[in-house]
């Protein structure tokens, strides 16, 4: 699969009501995300207070953004091929837009009324940029938004939304994620990989296949960090991931988890209840038996 030049395509059933209540039980499990594995490396108590207590937290400008662009880009796969030139992707935007204010409250009072203009506008910059990196109308995606779950064979539930999965008509695949951040130094590549092999993980799970290649767009820089992963490395990611789990796990049983104050601690919501900063976390709740779909993450928050 050659990485300047998007791949075609393979088109998508009803489940039984069986299978369809089945997925509803498997959907309300504790299960880990890429979110929700990186928030306990980078601060256990963090994860604590997304997952456990769900505190709510108040998003920021910039992903609010992100929510709009990955929306509009989706919406405009929704179109066909010959109608996603730069000009209709455009349009795209004050809708999306209308969509995110009347789902998320929180929106209004992260984009104030008179700060709209420039933040549509901003907004419309990345996707007419989008079209310097990837021409839209030459490929139809398998999926775009798509729900990914697998269960591994030590009782990991993994599960997340991968922004888009490519197929090649000889079968490759390509898993592409849409960020609106700007793209990551060297040194932490690795961490904007974590999430991409997640979703390569669960697909390897799921169909039995490596993706051919990872791929991050990031469309502030106009830059593209590709990465093909092999089998091993991805069997060696599993182990990681179960590693953490069986931290959590651990952690739920105690309430032990402890805060890890870093350099991000000045962008956190939850720094007046931290006790690294003379705060005073809620009660711990308990380890839930239950979680509901609303601990799900449905968009990855680096965006």
């Amino acid at each position: 699969m050659t990485p300047a030049s998007p791949p075609a395509e393979s088109p998508a059933a009803e489940s039984s009501t069986a299978e369809t209540a089945a997925g509803e039980r498997s959907r309300s499990r504790p299960a880990l995300s890429p979110s929700r594995a990186g928030d306990f490396k980078q601060c256990p108590l963090l994860y604590r207070f997304r997952a456990v207590d769900r505190i709510p937290e108040t998003p920021s400008k910039a992903q609010i953004k992100g929510t709009v662009v990955h929306a509009a880009l989706e919406d405009l796969y929704g179109l066909p091929a010959p109608e996603r030139g730069p000009d209709r992707a455009v349009t795209l935007v004050d809708p999306a837009w209308e969509r995110v204010l009347a789902e998320s409250p929180e929106a209004a009072a992260a984009v104030p009324v008179e700060d709209r203009a420039a933040f549509l506008a901003e907004a419309r910059a990345l996707i007419e940029g989008y079209y310097k990196l990837e021409d839209p109308t030459r490929f139809e995606p398998e999926s775009c938004e798509m729900r990914v779950e697998t269960e591994l064979d030590d009782g990991v539930l993994l599960r997340g939304f991968v922004d888009r999965i490519d197929v090649a008509p000889t079968g490759e695949v390509r898993v592409v994620d849409y960020k609106t951040g700007r793209a990551p130094r060297e040194m932490t590549e690795s961490k904007a990989l974590f999430q991409m092999k997640f979703y390569a993980l669960v697909l390897l799970r799921t169909r039995g296949i490596v993706p051919t290649q990872l791929r991050l767009i990031y469309l502030t820089d106009g830059e593209i960090l590709t990465y093909a992963p092999d089998e091993a490395e991805l069997l060696r990611f599993e182990r990681t991931l179960s590693a953490i789990w069986k931290a959590i796990l651990a952690a739920g049983q105690t309430g032990d988890f402890p805060p890890k104050p870093g350099r991000l601690c000045n962008w956190c919501d939850h720094k007046a209840r931290c006790p690294a900063f003379g705060g005073t976390p809620p009660a711990y709740p308990g380890w839930p038996e239950i979680l509901s779909d609303a601990n799900e993450d449905v968009s990855e928050d680096e965006m």
